[in-house]
């Protein structure tokens, strides 16, 4: 029946402007809208809708994510953007903070609300 309906990714935020900020500047999403309940980017034509809320406790996993076609550059550009990538002691990752999975090479990082965001990028 959604076959070929068009998702919508939802985040959620307790700073909007923060959110606006990070989310425009810092990761270079398409600004589309900000309303009353959720400020509205373009995830290269999927709507991402932050929602508004009073107050946030993150999951402990990753809510958003992006596949790139070169994941050390991706994340040596953020860095310098003033991102910080997560590391977890029981994962081996790299200087950059890439753990290499058996199919994939993954990096995490959060937004200002604390929620995990993540890139995962082919094996070389």
């Amino acid at each position: 029946m959604l076959t070929n309906a068009d998702p919508i990714a939802f985040v959620a935020t307790a700073n909007a402007e923060a959110a606006i900020s990070f989310y425009r500047d810092v990761l270079g999403l398409t600004f589309v809208a900000d309303d009353p309940f959720a400020i509205v980017f373009d995830l290269n034509g999927t709507v991402l809708r932050i929602a508004k809320v009073e107050s946030l406790t993150p999951a402990q996993y990753a809510v958003l994510g992006w596949q790139v076609d070169n994941i050390e550059a991706t994340v040596k550009g953020l860095a310098e953007k003033g991102v910080t990538f997560e590391r977890y002691p029981h994962m081996e990752q790299d200087d950059l903070g890439i753990w290499t999975s058996p199919g994939a090479r993954i990096a995490w990082f959060k937004d200002p609300d604390g929620n995990t965001l993540s890139l995962t990028g082919p094996l070389d």
